[in-house]
């Protein structure tokens, strides 16, 4: 019945994919492929910011994945949030590490936030819609995730497009700070920051500077008094990169700024 019906919404509704433009599916089997099939990496931008947690992504901004991305984020191709949510999650997984087991922390995915102005021009805020089909992905493969947009902007930044790294680096310096309350949902679990898109690396550092000063990052069982805090240092997935930057083994030692806007 559901495959009947999205033919006849094909005719009615025509659906190109996200990707390539093929007709008449939301993501053919190629671009899907782009999009998960290289599976995550551990990725750094040159120059590192100060402050970078460790980065999963799922693939390199290229081709179709950049297409797709673009698609969900500027044309309003909300459908494509599953897919990419897909791909989020197998980096999520991969930042946070492949553990098992009773007394296995749940995920807490925290979306980088996108500026007010931003969600209200595009209509949704793309992060987060990303971050909750990733959460419900890995929900339904066993793994306790949710999502908790404990950050938010505290001033005003500029659009981060057309920018260096170096100004990208200063444009968000001190931006952003955890919500009332929001330390103490950080405590419950293993926190992974989210993000669709790193260039830099800027947004995500200035994320985990955020964080980390209302929980300075420490060593397991070295607490304040020989007491053990909950509170680890996250970790970071994304759904792209830099193609310079996925494959780590092949950095160059220049920073490659990539079309699109990280926040």
């Amino acid at each position: 019945m559901r495959g009947w019906w999205r033919e006849i919404a094909g005719l009615v509704l025509p659906v190109a994919c996200g990707g390539c433009g093929r007709p008449r599916t939301e993501l053919c089997p190629s671009c899907r492929a782009e999009l998960t099939g290289r599976g995550p990496r551990r990725v750094r931008p040159l120059p590192e910011p100060a402050g970078l947690p460790r980065v999963h992504a799922a693939a390199p901004y290229a081709g179709a994945v950049r297409s797709v991305l673009l698609a969900h984020k500027e044309r309003g191709a909300l459908s494509l949030a599953g897919p990419l949510g897909s791909a989020l999650a197998g980096a999520v997984e991969a930042a946070a590490g492949h553990c098992d087991g009773p007394g296995v922390l749940p995920l807490l995915l925290v979306p980088v936030p996108s500026s007010r102005r931003s969600v209200r021009a595009r209509g949704h805020d793309p992060t987060r819609r990303i971050a909750l089909a990733a959460a419900g992905r890995l929900r339904r493969r066993g793994r306790a995730a949710r999502v908790i947009p404990v950050l938010r902007q505290r001033r005003g930044v500029a659009d981060q497009s057309g920018l260096g790294a170096p100004a990208r680096f200063a444009n968000l310096a001190g931006a952003l700070e955890v919500v009332a309350g929001g330390a103490r949902l950080v405590e419950r679990g293993r926190v992974v920051l989210v993000d669709d898109l790193m260039t830099t690396g800027a947004s995500l550092a200035e994320a985990a500077r955020a964080l980390g000063a209302v929980h300075p990052p420490f060593i397991p069982g070295l607490g304040e008094g020989g007491t053990e805090s909950r509170f680890v240092q996250p970790a970071a997935a994304v759904v792209a990169c830099s193609p310079l930057s996925f494959d780590i083994n092949r950095n160059r030692l220049a920073s490659c700024i990539v079309a699109g806007d990280e926040r």
